[in-house]
């Protein structure tokens, strides 16, 4: 029998969902980098995959999403940031550092600032945020695992009787901006980082998706047992690791969907259309 191949982004952000997946017979797991799992996607070397939302919108002519599943967040995500000492709107005409690359917090930080009017120079670099500021960068994008622990790095520590709604982003003339809650701020809606999408010519099994869902029940309903895993891991409290996951929305609803599509009009106007199947009912309805 041949197996279905799927890839897997094993991030912290997914681990309510990969930590509990138990592979069901006939699927082949491959792990890799979000770039890897890109390319293996779009050249059919795996047929579903947890990928950059940019990338879906990009080749949205071949790829199709599944309807119940992203990473998608309202607000703060506390993973994607950009880090200054400037105020953003002087950020104009100056150099902002892009460190690991993610596609999809590329294409946000580019349109966050066109749509702010600051024109800035990208360039790829590598190091810490505070290296890179102090080596005369006006602004460096962190992504991921590294950017949780510098933005904590900067603002920490956070102690109990801070709230978990209220966590700062500013400390000793270092502004951490959290790119999901400024996008948030410009539409009201939700920003979806990452879809699980799939080759149009190779749709999941159904065995797959029951697995899925099942184990992002599993994760959701043992966040403290997630978060103390993977608090561990990256050197951080344990509230503030469950504080990070419990923001997620690992669902794709009708706001997210509203988020993505817009994302995807501002970023690549001519887009395909963005098509989210394998038992889609539809959302909503206009009359």
């Amino acid at each position: 029998m041949k197996l279905y191949p799927i890839g897997l982004i094993y991030y912290t952000n997914v681990a309510p969902i990969l930590d509990y997946l138990d592979i069901p017979d006939g699927v082949e797991v491959i792990q890799g980098v979000p770039t890897e799992m890109n390319a293996a996607l779009l050249s059919g070397r795996v047929s579903m995959a947890n990928i950059s939302a940019v990338e879906f919108i990009r080749h949205a002519d071949v790829l199709s999403a599944l309807p119940d599943f992203s990473v998608s967040v309202l607000g703060a995500v506390y993973s994607v940031n950009l880090f200054h000492r400037r105020p953003w709107g002087e950020l104009r005409g100056g150099r902002i550092a892009l460190t690991a690359q993610s596609a999809t917090s590329v294409a946000l930080l580019e349109v966050l600032l066109a749509e702010t009017g600051v024109h800035a120079r990208l360039e790829r670099a590598e190091g810490s945020a505070l290296e890179l500021l102090d080596q005369g960068y006006d602004g460096v994008l962190r992504i991921g695992d590294d950017a949780l622990r510098e933005w904590y790095g900067v603002v920490g520590p956070i102690g109990e009787e801070v709230s978990m709604l209220d966590l700062p982003h500013q400390k000793n003339g270092v502004t951490v901006t959290d790119l999901a809650h400024r996008w948030f701020v410009l539409t009201g809606h939700p920003f979806a980082f990452a879809v699980w999408a799939y080759r149009k010519d190779a749709p999941p099994p159904h065995a797959l998706l029951q697995a899925m869902r099942v184990a992002r029940r599993r994760g959701i309903g043992h966040l403290a047992d997630v978060s103390e895993r993977h608090a561990a891991v990256l050197g951080l409290p344990e509230r503030v690791v469950q504080h990070y996951l419990w923001n997620f929305r690992y669902h794709l609803e009708a706001p997210d969907r509203l988020g993505l599509s817009e994302f995807a009009d501002k970023v690549d106007p001519g887009h395909a259309p963005l098509e989210f199947g394998v038992g889609l009912a539809p959302v909503f309805s206009q009359s």
